[in-house]
């Protein structure tokens, strides 16, 4: 598939999930770097969000529980390009009921060619970045030339 070219704003759209076992590393993390978070947008699964939300004072949209649906919203997010990084704290020792709905999110991060963070030392390295809180450029499937082109 051909790709084209997004420019990624400076305030970034991110979407944060953590398993129940990493909410509280997630939290701890959004603590530590708070003042590098605080001019982005976040979008978070049900009850995750309401954590940072309470414990940050950072606005979180709130989606519903990732077992419900919620990776699956934040997975459609990411296609229509609401989301620009997926800071996702897994517990890779815990059998997730919902195991499928994880692989098909991190699969369309890696699909649509986002920025992902799966442990506590990847998001210190992301949000530590230049590029956190500047423009870039990145390359994603362009689907509308994909669409065109099957007429």
């Amino acid at each position: 598939m051909e790709t084209k070219t997004i420019e990624v704003t400076a305030s970034k759209r991110i979407a944060l999930v953590a398993h129940d076992h990493k909410k509280p590393d997630l939290l701890a993390w959004c603590q530590k770097h708070l003042e590098r978070l605080r001019d982005h947008q976040f979008y978070a699964t049900g009850t995750t969000g309401h954590l940072i939300e309470r414990e940050t004072s950072l606005a979180v949209t709130k989606l519903i529980s990732g077992p419900l649906g919620g990776d699956q919203q934040i997975g459609a997010m990411i296609t229509e390009h609401q989301i620009d990084i997926l800071i996702f704290f897994w517990d890779p020792l815990a059998a997730q009921p919902h195991d499928p709905d994880v692989k098909a999110l991190l699969r369309l991060a890696a699909v649509w060619n986002i920025p992902v963070a799966c442990s506590q030392s990847t998001a210190d390295l992301l949000v530590t970045s230049p590029l956190f809180s500047s423009t870039y450029e990145r390359e994603a499937p362009d689907y509308e030339t994909y669409l065109a082109g099957r007429t």
